[in-house]
């Protein structure tokens, strides 16, 4: 029987934390019974710091007239993209701030600038705040951005933005971004024109437990409608350098067994997400390997370079041999997947 939002709330609050990590790992094994986790080799490239949404919780962006604001050159980005596949990368997460100039013909250069030159890479790339954005500037639909962006080699998007799905949450934190109807109906335009994508939460601000509930609910409403998430990913606030943390001083640190804990309902509760993925850029290597046993399936990325949350105050790193060692000696096979969670090459 389907996990109801009471249930997924009773969890959070009373939950016993040993046994959700039983539930969560059958719930696993039951959608991954070979014992592989994976993770993907790829490279996070922010094309822009330049933004105009002043999310309070957010340490990256800059104002365009700011003394390190920027935008990378193609040659920069090919750099960037030769250093990747020195390593084996198969993979480029590429999204930036939401530049208020920029316009659909010069994504479409990007794309396929990119794509041209690096046809083996893909691009998974651009939130749903950035395609909204991009429309409303260049005056065209979504689904014009979307198709275009796609014709030039767009592979996937990320699911960056979606924060809380709470309009009650996101009109203190971040009041200039989409509202969670948008978000989820950038998505669900994406998902009707073949394009996949991820669908994220970032705890730990301003919101109730009810509304990581109804967070949870939106995704597996769509992804019952559409099939086209791939994957789960969740983190909490890093405060560090941030409007929010200043204005909310008193804004309590997540603690590991929270993160564990809310890991573990999402698992159960998104029965149709096939794959949940440990963060362990914001949780570091030891509580990242505690989430395979608490229902996450891939390890994520080795993220060669990530900008954004290590502007908060998030500096873990992990190199792709320490990943095979902790998937080890959870008892699991490592494997490395494409953007597509397509296994590429175990590493028994």
């Amino acid at each position: 029987m389907r996990m109801s939002k009471e249930e997924a709330l009773r969890l959070i609050r009373d939950g016993d934390l040993k046994e959700l990590g039983k539930r969560a790992t059958a719930k696993k094994k039951a959608l991954h019974p070979k014992g592989i986790t994976t993770f993907v080799v790829d490279r996070n490239i922010n094309y822009t710091n330049i933004c105009w949404v002043d999310c309070k919780f957010c340490a990256f962006y800059r104002h365009e007239k700011d003394a390190d604001a920027y935008i990378l050159t193609f040659d920069e980005i090919d750099a960037k993209i030769d250093e990747l596949l020195e390593i084996g990368g198969t993979q480029i997460l590429f999204q930036g701030g939401v530049h208020p100039k920029l316009k659909i013909e010069w994504y479409e250069d990007l794309v396929e600038h990119i794509h041209t030159k690096y046809p083996n890479i893909t691009i998974h790339g651009f939130s749903a705040i950035e395609i909204d954005f991009i429309a409303k500037v260049s005056r065209i639909s979504v689904e014009e951005v979307l198709e275009r962006l796609r014709a030039k080699g767009l592979a996937s998007i990320p699911g960056a933005g979606a924060e809380i799905l709470s309009d009650a949450v996101r009109d203190v934190i971040a009041p200039k971004k989409i509202d969670a109807e948008v978000w989820i109906d950038v998505h669900r335009k994406a998902h009707r024109l073949g394009i996949k994508s991820t669908a994220t939460m970032m705890y730990g601000t301003l919101e109730r437990d009810e509304d990581i509930v109804e967070h949870f609910d939106m995704v597996r409403r769509l992804q019952d409608e559409t099939g086209g998430f791939r994957a789960f990913i969740m983190w909490s606030f890093q405060g560090e350098n941030t409007e929010l943390l200043r204005l909310f001083p008193n804004m309590q640190k997540q603690s590991s067994n929270r993160y564990l804990r809310l890991l573990a309902v999402a698992r159960l509760f998104l029965d149709n997400v096939p794959n949940i993925q440990s963060s362990w850029v914001t949780q570091g290597p030891y509580i990242g390997q505690m989430a395979l046993l608490y229902g996450a399936n891939d390890l994520g990325s080795t993220m060669m370079e990530e900008n954004v949350v290590s502007s908060a105050g998030a500096a873990y790193s992990m190199a792709k041999e320490e990943m095979v060692r902790l998937i080890r000696d959870i008892g699991e096979t490592p494997a490395i997947r494409n953007t597509a969670y397509e296994t590429l090459e175990m590493l028994a």
